[in-house]
């Protein structure tokens, strides 16, 4: 666009009288742009460069400082977040620069203080949004002072730390937080094989579910602590709950589920991610009576005869992800597909799952392909390129898709074929990732033609993640051509899910 407007510019002359034909933007430069130009301009700027801008000059400076550009604020450097260097400078900056137009702000634990809190709940009336990152805290500031805190949060994040008890300042907010609607409490979940430590309650859930009666959304990702009897707390207070996601919570067995159900009959969202679930505790689960909609038990230990039971009673089910569970056969696609409710389906993630066969995965797909946002069928060495060919003319409305297996196959993908076929079947695909290994990718002198079809017909594609190798750089710099720098990424720093296509993907967000 730019360039074409340059080639325009140059065309056009008016003659001064002189004789002399100039052009008519000789005189104009960015100083010329009325300021709600470039406000709007600067808004598309991180902090970081907005705060580099203001030094240009006096005109900037106000601009740049402008409170508009600030409702939403990082103070966490390690997540690209700013610095700020002292606790005088961060009250002066929610005094004279954030003020009534801040919207989210996420403090480090070094900026969290009473004296901070309370000046945010007087200067910044609008705050709605908040996370405080307790993560790499050894020990509290003094929260004895702390009377007042931001009263009209409706989404408040607290990442935890493993060893700092967090009741000492739990207990002076419980009175600010009832209006809160979206609750994400943040663990330190890693994988460690060895030695088992010592695990702490830190934060006491019991006491927190008793000041939150308002929750919509809760997510408790990653907390070694949280087992079914949280989820009960939960269930028993917060009866508008609408998704709970315990992600990585290694001690939640399900025993609480039917309760859970009972109680909320708004959850149309349960994600389970590699938890501990035990398969007598859902069977007992009244499904045929939930409003389940969305549901993740990716690496779970479900029986066969679990999924079964599971699938062919939930009666309206629109979003799965049941990948690496070895129960996962072609008896439960094949029930799933006869005896379940599939007709709102449009997600289904399988991921390794190994025991799932190329000729049900086809004869399932041919009958719903056609309704599925999302699709992925990555980890699986046997579904190559062959089994995508056939089926890509019906996935015609799929805007995610995930393929390949990073595992050495003894087959190559013709990838330029694969191309091909996604541009010409997935007008609207918005993502796409490609796991394969990169040795097992063949292309020819003419695979730019593939993907410069790719690139003109799939418009709305914004990710396209691919292993680290030649054909890699080859697409990123045609991407890059064509001013399209961001689309291309490695599969090493990017991963897609079909987590983009939950009802309450927003709200389940968090840094």
């Amino acid at each position: 666009v730019w360039g074409q407007l340059a080639v325009e510019r140059s065309q056009v002359y008016i003659d001064d009288g002189t004789g002399v034909k100039r052009s008519p933007f000789a005189n104009t430069t960015i100083e010329k742009l009325p300021d709600k130009v470039l406000l709007h301009i600067f808004s598309y700027l991180s902090h970081r460069e907005v705060c580099s801008l203001a030094r240009v000059c006096k005109k900037w400076r106000v601009i740049a400082y402008d409170t508009r550009l600030w409702k939403c604020v990082s103070l966490r450097p390690e997540v690209s977040g700013l610095h700020v260097g002292s606790l005088e400078s961060l009250l002066a900056l929610i005094s004279i620069r954030f003020g009534p137009s801040l919207r989210y702000i996420e403090l480090p634990i070094e900026l969290i203080t009473h004296t901070v809190l309370h000046e945010l709940a007087n200067k910044c009336p609008n705050l709605t949004h908040m996370l405080l990152d307790f993560s790499t805290a050894m020990q509290l500031h003094d929260f004895s002072e702390l009377q007042t805190f931001p009263t009209k949060l409706r989404y408040l994040c607290i990442c935890l730390s493993e060893v700092i008890f967090m009741e000492g300042f739990m207990r002076k907010i419980y009175n600010f937080i009832n209006g809160l609607e979206i609750l994400h409490l943040i663990g330190t979940y890693e994988k460690v094989e060895e030695e088992e430590e010592e695990i702490y309650e830190v934060i006491n859930v019991h006491k927190l579910k008793s000041a939150t009666p308002n929750l919509r959304v809760i997510n408790l990702f990653g907390i070694n602590f949280v087992d079914d009897s949280h989820i009960d707390a939960f269930s028993s207070n917060c009866i508008q709950l609408e998704c709970l996601a315990v992600n990585f919570c290694n001690k939640v067995t399900g025993s609480t589920m039917k309760t859970l159900f009972q109680r909320s009959r708004r959850l149309t969202c349960l994600l389970m991610n590699q938890t501990s679930l035990q398969s007598e505790h859902l069977m007992t689960v009244e499904w045929e009576k939930s409003s389940l909609q969305e549901l993740d038990i990716t690496a779970t230990d479900l029986s066969t005869e679990c999924l079964i039971d599971m699938l062919t009673r939930i009666p309206n089910l629109r979003f799965l992800r049941a990948g690496q569970i070895n129960g996962f056969n072609d008896s439960v696609l094949k029930a799933f597909m006869e005896q379940g409710n599939t007709r709102n389906l449009i997600a289904l993630d399988l991921d390794s799952s190994d025991n799932l066969s190329d000729d049900a995965l086809h004869k399932f797909l041919a009958r719903h392909g056609s309704q599925l946002l999302g699709l992925g069928l990555s980890g699986m060495p046997h579904i190559t390129d062959q089994l995508w060919m056939t089926i890509l003319p019906i996935l015609n409305n799929a805007r995610i898709l995930v393929l390949g297996t990073r595992e050495r196959l003894g087959i190559n993908i013709h990838v330029d074929q694969l191309m091909d076929g996604i541009a010409n079947n997935c007008p609207v695909l918005e993502r796409l990732e490609l796991r394969w290994d990169p040795e097992n990718l063949r292309f020819s002198d003419k695979s730019q033609k593939a993907i410069d079809i790719l690139r003109v017909k799939c418009l709305k594609l914004r990710s396209l993640v691919l292993s680290d190798g030649r054909y890699y750089e080859i697409v990123k710099a045609n991407f890059e051509r064509a001013d399209r720098n961001t689309v291309v990424r490695n599969v090493t720093s990017c991963r897609t899910s079909l987590y983009y296509l939950l009802q309450n993907y927003r709200d389940l967000i968090f840094n």
